[in-house]
């Protein structure tokens, strides 16, 4: 008899791939949850969209005229940082009720939970509308392995509701932010640091364009709840020496935005803005999600969860962006929640780590989703 995977040791066994984002390398990793996939009897397809760099798309079920259902989730992760950690981060510690290691939560262990939740009833779902599973490559650069699936056309399918197991400690949300970051670049002319009126200094002209950046006005009301968007001057890399008068100038600007925010012409606003003189590229440039929580499958998702949380979900989201950012463009018109067992405030930080017992309840809230879809 086919066995299924423990959640909590799947989780340890991924944590023991190193996919920090850059390089990523996430093919091993991808290849185990596909030879999993695979044994049970789903339909696996890899998508490398670069050497080692590598998603997956599994899929069992189908043929009626109601979709599967989707979930998605990333295998690569963000640096360790400069910090020491107090265990090893890819050694998949377990003690006090808590796994560790860097992707802990952000988010080996929601891929996990939906790939165990699946596995589960993958005999039952042969003959349902089933469920497709998306797990992607290079989510944290900007959704990279999303973006190479979308691409693809016919590779991903149709689901009629997608799943992002992204970390909420197992809290159904509604929606999220979406991001354009930009390069900001001003340029001059170098000279002398002795004889700076000879020259043009980029630096300066990059101080005028943060001050107005500083004071930019969307011109939006806010989003009842997202809130406004934001703009964040994040990083400035400017000059060669400091006896040079600078010739070029990058500002790194990260800008969040809510649902109905046009980024092409946020683009344009800031041009206009900072004057023709001024280069603008966008560097990420991924849209906001949002699903009417009064959807009836959202209300469904809410029934169920608040089984396990003990009291009914709230309509909420959040400023941070996922890979359904890119797969709205293939999945057009479906609702989808945000709903994952990691911590949140924990992604991206030193001794990254997930509660046991938020696996063990993801796994059960992914089942009733799955069972709920092919009842």
């Amino acid at each position: 008899m086919r066995s299924i995977p423990d959640p909590v040791k799947l989780t340890r066994t991924l944590l023991g791939f190193n996919t920090i984002n850059p390089p990523g390398a996430e093919q091993a990793c991808a290849q185990h949850l596909g030879s999993l996939f695979k044994d049970a009897g789903f339909e696996v397809d890899y998508a490398e969209f670069a050497p080692q760099r590598t998603s997956l798309v599994a899929r069992i079920g189908g043929g009626r005229d109601k979709p599967p259902l989707g979930f998605t989730g990333h295998i690569d992760t963000v640096p360790l940082g400069t910090a020491a950690w107090k265990t090893d981060a890819f050694g998949a510690s377990q003690e006090g009720g808590k796994v560790y290691g860097r992707g802990a939560s952000d988010m080996k262990s929601g891929v996990a939970a939906f790939a165990v939740a699946a596995l589960r009833y993958a005999d039952k779902l042969r003959d349902s509308p089933g469920v497709t599973l998306v797990i992607t490559a290079d989510e944290e650069c900007g959704c990279g392995g999303a973006a190479f699936l979308v691409k693809q056309g016919k590779l991903l399918g149709n689901v009629g509701a997608l799943v992002i197991g992204e970390p909420t400690a197992n809290y159904p949300l509604v929606g999220h932010k979406g991001a354009l970051w930009l390069d900001v670049t001003t340029r001059g002319v170098t000279a002398h640091g002795s004889m700076p009126e000879r020259g043009d200094n980029a630096i300066y002209k990059a101080a005028a364009a943060i001050a107005k950046l500083r004071d930019f006005k969307f011109g939006v009301s806010a989003h009842a709840l997202m809130g406004n968007p934001t703009l964040n001057v994040g990083t400035v890399h400017g000059g060669l020496n400091i006896n040079s008068v600078p010739d070029e100038t990058v500002i790194g600007v990260d800008i969040r935005t809510i649902p109905g925010q046009d980024h092409a012409a946020i683009r344009s606003q800031i041009e206009r803005l900072l004057g023709e003189t001024v280069e603008v590229t966008p560097t990420i440039d991924v849209g906001a999600i949002f699903s009417d929580p009064l959807t009836p499958w959202v209300q469904r998702v809410y029934d169920m969860t608040q089984q396990h949380l003990g009291a009914r979900p709230q309509p909420r989201a959040v400023s941070y962006f996922t890979d359904a950012a890119v797969l709205k463009d293939a999945y057009r018109d479906i609702p989808m929640v945000v709903l994952g067992p990691g911590e949140p405030e924990l992604a991206h930080q030193t001794d990254e780590y997930c509660l046991l017992d938020r696996i063990e309840q993801s796994v059960e809230i992914y089942s009733d989703l799955i069972r709920d879809w092919n009842s």
